[in-house]
This record gives C-alpha cells, structure tokens and sequence, in this order.
C-alpha cells in the first residue's frame, strides 16, 4: 500500500483556518501521525479529501506538501496500516454505540405508545443517518476493521426494527 503524508503549516491566527483543515481531514478519516503530519492511503477518496485539505490550507495562507510514502520496512507499513485500522475500530465502535441508542430510543415509543406518523418520519431519518455514516465508514476502512461485520449487523438490526415499529403505527392508527 502507497501512503500520502500531508504536512501543513498554518499561522496561529485565525484559528477557524486550521479548525477547518482539521475537520476535513477528519472526516475522510486521516490518520494524525504528528503535529501538522496527516496520513492516508493512496486511493481516490482520501487523494480527493487532500486536494480539498490543500485548498484550505492555502486559503489560511499556510503551507502544504503532499508526499508519497512507503514502509521503509515491511513492519513499518504494516504499522501505518496497524494505526489506520485502530482508528477506523474507534470510528465503528461510535457507529455501534449510536445504533444502540436508536433501538433504545425506538424502545422508548413502542414502551410509550408514541405512535404518529412524525415520529416514524423522525425515527426513518435518524435511520438514513446510520446509512450513510454506514457507507462512510465502509468506504474508509480499506482494511477490513474487525468489528465491520458487525456493524453490518446492527444496522440491519435497526432496519428491522424500524419495520416494526412502522407496523405498530398503522396498526394503530388504523384501529383508531
């Protein structure tokens, strides 16, 4: 696997330039690897998410270089790779704390009859949400995190019990 390095310097001031950078650099799921030193493979999502964390740069009046990079050892690769991998089991482990929360919030309305038609819209976005983090997440984890099946797992999960509580809610309104 061939790696880009970012390296960026940026003035302390204003901040919002550097916040910035940051944010784009995090959500595509780069890897910090040292103050101003980013990390990401190099595949088209990530070399995208660079060009757009190199425009901001410049727009701070900062500096960029992009690098190509290799293990200079093979256990040095396999350590990049180690650290990509963690931070994506971090990213999936948030993805799977959040799916709890929605099948404890749809507990939550079936437990106290909220059955409307807002709420199911409500709960169906909430739902479209995982989605696309979902797709996110698989996207960046180019290496197969080990709890990705699992994942895949509670979302089809919620999806169930989305259905479900979707009956409950014509059932009832149509008995009404």
């Amino acid at each position: 696997m061939r790696w880009l390095l970012l390296l960026v310097r940026l003035p302390a001031e204003p901040s919002r330039h550097r916040v910035a950078v940051w944010r784009e650099l995090r959500r595509v799921g780069a890897l910090s690897v040292g103050q101003g030193v980013w990390a990401v493979p190099q595949v088209g999502v990530f070399i995208q998410a660079l060009d757009r964390a190199v425009g901001l740069v410049k727009r701070g009046d900062g500096e960029a270089i992009v690098l190509e990079a290799t293990g200079r050892a093979e256990a040095d690769a396999a350590r990049l790779e180690a650290l990509f991998t963690e931070a994506r089991e971090a990213e999936w482990a948030e993805f799977l704390a959040d799916c709890a929360k929605y099948e404890a919030e749809l507990d939550k309305e079936i437990r106290l009859q909220k059955f409307t038609l807002a709420e199911l819209e409500e709960e169906e976005q909430s739902l479209e949400r995982l989605r696309r983090w979902h797709r996110e997440l698989r996207t960046r984890d180019l290496f197969g995190g080990p709890s990705a099946p699992a994942a895949e797992q509670r979302l089809k999960e919620c999806a169930e019990r989305l259905e479900d509580y979707t009956q409950r809610i014509f059932h009832h309104l149509h008995q009404a």
